[in-house]
């Protein structure tokens, strides 16, 4: 058996953990000559699980063959826990996967990374936020880390992009399957300027305990995570958890009392995760080198910023700072300036179409920062 094959193997077996690939690689000259026995006869200090035996002990060479014909075809690194390769914040987890799929550059996953996560259905401010904060990140050298799930995950990727910086996805899927699959296109870019990651072989579906697991991948890659917009029960609560049971820092960004998602952020805090108004606050916490000449030419150079917006008539004025930064109805809205409930959902069409506020879900609506 080749290495290759003896990675796929591997990557299929039940139960198996780095430990258990570690012993192997001290027992033996090399995996392949330990999968060459029996599992019986193995001989570890770190036994293995029965599950992993009774795979070993029939492997499913019709599948192993077509896992490396699918490699082969993809252009998908596969790097054990061994490989010098590996990234080295990963393999300091308690719980390292054995094995990983890297669609892209494996040196990528080496590069100083900050996770961002966050609500599947955020505010626009909220996307927004993501965004700027991802690219003022990357601009600074940072690599964003996030889960190609829909919301702040998407938005923080894209902004990490939008300066030609680098970014990685972390799935919860076989890399063969891109879910959701509306970001299709978005992990195509992400495998050219960064990596696609993955624990699960090809073929791997979408289950709900994957995502769990493929978050302690997230925080484990990275120096700290940043939590944008979370409701109470959020997986992106769990992303944090990890982080700190890894050892690194936590961030959150707070948000108005009255939005259900920013309880989980504020749960954050309150728990001891750093408050964070500006990237400057993750950036001296995790004592990462900026470039400042990166940051003012980011911050001046203002050729794809929209132009200047035209100033607003009184009663447009009245109606944006009644909004504020929160959701609101038009009821609500109506009430708080004293307008006709007629002439304020024409009003919040036009400041839409000026890309002033956003709709959300409920018919509400919220100004875009």
């Amino acid at each position: 058996m080749d290495p290759l094959r003896a990675l796929l193997v591997l990557a299929r077996a039940p139960a198996l953990t780095a430990l258990h690939v570690q012993a192997l690689a001290r027992g033996y000259s090399t995996l392949a000559a330990a999968l060459s026995l029996p599992p019986g006869r193995l001989s570890l200090d770190e036994p293995l699980p029965a599950p992993t035996s009774a795979y070993l002990s029939e492997i499913d060479s019709s599948r192993v063959e077509s896992d490396l014909a699918w490699v082969r075809e993809s252009g998908v690194h596969v790097l054990s826990v061994l490989d010098r390769a590996y990234p080295p914040l990963l393999r300091n987890i308690r719980r390292p996967p054995p094995v990983l799929f890297v669609l892209g550059n494996p040196a990528a996953l080496a590069r100083a990374q900050l996770a961002i996560v966050g609500s599947r259905n955020p505010t626009a401010a909220g996307r927004g936020t993501a965004r700027d904060f991802a690219a003022c990140f990357s601009a600074a050298g940072l690599t964003i880390t996030s889960g190609l799930a829909l919301g702040i995950d998407t938005a923080a990727h894209e902004g990490a992009l939008l300066r030609g910086g680098c970014s990685v996805a972390v799935c919860g899927t076989g890399l063969d399957i891109v879910y959701p699959p509306s970001n299709k296109g978005l992990a195509q870019h992400l495998a050219q300027a960064g990596a696609v990651v993955s624990e699960f072989p090809p073929g791997t579906p979408p289950l709900r305990a994957h995502f769990p697991q493929r978050n302690r991948i997230i925080s484990g890659l990275s120096l700290g995570t940043l939590v944008i917009e979370a409701a109470r029960g959020s997986g992106s609560l769990i992303t944090a958890e990890h982080a700190l049971e890894q050892g690194r820092e936590v961030f959150a960004i707070p948000g108005s009392i009255h939005n259900p998602l920013t309880r989980g952020c504020h749960q954050l805090i309150r728990d001891g995760a750093k408050l964070v108004e500006a990237a400057s606050d993750v950036l001296d916490e995790i004592n990462f080198p900026v470039i400042n000449q990166l940051l003012n030419a980011q911050q001046g150079d203002s050729s794809d910023l929209p132009a200047e917006m035209p100033a607003l008539d009184k009663e447009y004025e009245i109606l944006l700072d009644a909004l504020g930064f929160e959701p609101a109805s038009i009821d609500n809205l109506t009430e708080k300036t004293g307008l006709a409930g007629g002439s304020v959902a024409s009003m919040l069409l036009i400041l839409e179409l000026e890309g002033r506020v956003a709709p959300q879900p409920g018919g509400r609506y919220c100004r875009v920062p």
